[in-house]
């Protein structure tokens, strides 16, 4: 902790290694709103993405109830998103570390003490802005390769999750439907992967109802869809026409319990899956010739969008340190940051869409995030911080 008396004599109280503009103590504020601005920024991070995750989990209960999906593999299924939640609450987190940590130290009058000392604008907005160009490093990191792989990875697994009934058919003592035609029921499963006490009632013909029972078998997986292999049971068919029932017994049987809704593989990829290069140069292995102006507006979006975590803060840094400093507080600036970031945030959003319909319109993607963080860049270069009289302090001692 370092202390500064500032005043009409306080260049005699300030030892000479510490006098204003030594690298020394710009280095001990740049430490020291650095700190707090990082573990701002951490709360802000973990809040969010806890909201987010609550959120979007409540997706994925029907496979947790219905399927019996095993709660590792819900943890692991939601962990696969946690770098697309995190390009989305880092630059929002930036901001709200940046406001709330300038507001503070302005209500503290620790911005007026160190704009006393010889401190512009841009030299204290300057811990700020290293920490956000961290950020926009970590967003660059996840859209640009972190994003494609872990999404990729979670539609791989979600398909398998909801094509591959093998988790779905080793569930003891549950009815489980497939689909609308097919109920399977398993008694038992064995270490080994024999089921014990097999149910099949299939309804996909439309004219007979059929019933199969059998007291072991197993499940086999083929490349035209999931199989039961049954031993020692009989077969119970239902005539809907004439109301005959018949009934056969079997030594060994196989029913095809695939639906009209599997699939052996995935048809197409989702955008969040593919790479920077697939994006802007896409081809009809990926998508439609009719997508592929909204797969290139995406992949510019994906070179702009990380830009938001450095432009956001110092859109914040702009408003927070403009003009005097008040006692009454900052209310109306915070408003005005905030209302500014909402605005570039969604002009980011209606940018990226319009260019997917007119790709002409791709510029304005790069202008509606690049054109505010010059601009703000500019007023924190060329705007001094202005303090009124009411409020330059006399003799102080303050903590830095």
């Amino acid at each position: 902790m370092m202390w500064l008396e500032c005043g009409s004599d306080a260049s005699h109280s300030i030892a000479p290694t510490y006098r204003p503009g030594t690298r020394i103590l710009q280095a001990t504020i740049n430490g020291y709103i650095a700190k707090q601005l990082t573990a701002a920024i951490l709360i802000v991070v973990v809040s969010l993405t806890c909201v987010i995750w609550l959120s979007q989990s409540l997706r994925f209960v029907d496979m947790i109830v219905n399927r019996g999906l095993p709660l590792l593999t819900f943890i692991y299924l939601t962990m696969l998103l946690l770098p697309t939640w995190l390009s989305i609450v880092l630059p929002i987190a930036g901001f709200a570390g940046v406001v709330f940590i300038y507001n503070r130290m302005a209500g503290d009058r620790e911005i007026v003490v160190l704009e006393a000392t010889g401190l512009s604008p841009l030299r204290l907005a300057r811990p700020a802005i290293l920490v956000s160009l961290v950020l926009t490093l970590l967003c660059y990191l996840m859209t640009l390769y972190l994003i494609p792989v872990s999404y990729r990875a979670f539609k791989e697994l979600q398909f398998k999750i909801r094509h591959n009934y093998t988790d779905v058919l080793l569930r003891e003592g549950v009815f489980n439907t497939i689909g609308k035609e097919i109920t399977v029921y398993v008694r038992a499963r064995e270490s080994t992967g024999q089921l014990r006490g097999i149910i099949v009632h299939d309804d996909r013909d439309a004219e007979e109802k059929v019933t199969l029972i059998a007291e072991r078998g197993a499940l086999v997986v083929t490349k035209t869809g999931p199989r039961v292999f049954m031993q020692n049971g009989n077969r119970q068919s239902h005539d809907k026409k004439n109301g005959r029932t018949s009934l056969l017994y079997f030594d060994r049987y196989t029913v095809d319990i695939s639906t009209s809704k599997s699939a052996a593989q995935r048809p197409w990829r989702d955008q969040n899956e593919m790479f920077l290069p697939e994006l802007l140069e896409p081809t009809e292995r990926e998508t439609l010739p009719r997508n592929f102006n909204e797969y290139i507006a995406e992949g510019h979006f994906r070179l702009t969008s990380p830009l938001l975590a450095i432009a956001l803060p110092l859109i914040g840094l702009a408003i927070m340190l403009r003009g005097d400093f008040s006692r009454r507080g900052q209310t109306l600036r915070i408003l005005i940051a905030v209302g500014i970031a909402i605005l570039v945030e969604a002009l980011g959003l209606g940018t990226k869409f319009l260019a997917a319909k007119q790709p002409w319109l791709i510029g304005a993607i790069y202008g509606s995030v690049l054109i505010p963080t010059i601009v703000a860049l500019a007023m924190l270069m060329h705007r001094r911080v202005r303090r009124g009289s009411a409020e330059k302090p006399s003799l102080e001692r303050v903590a830095i």
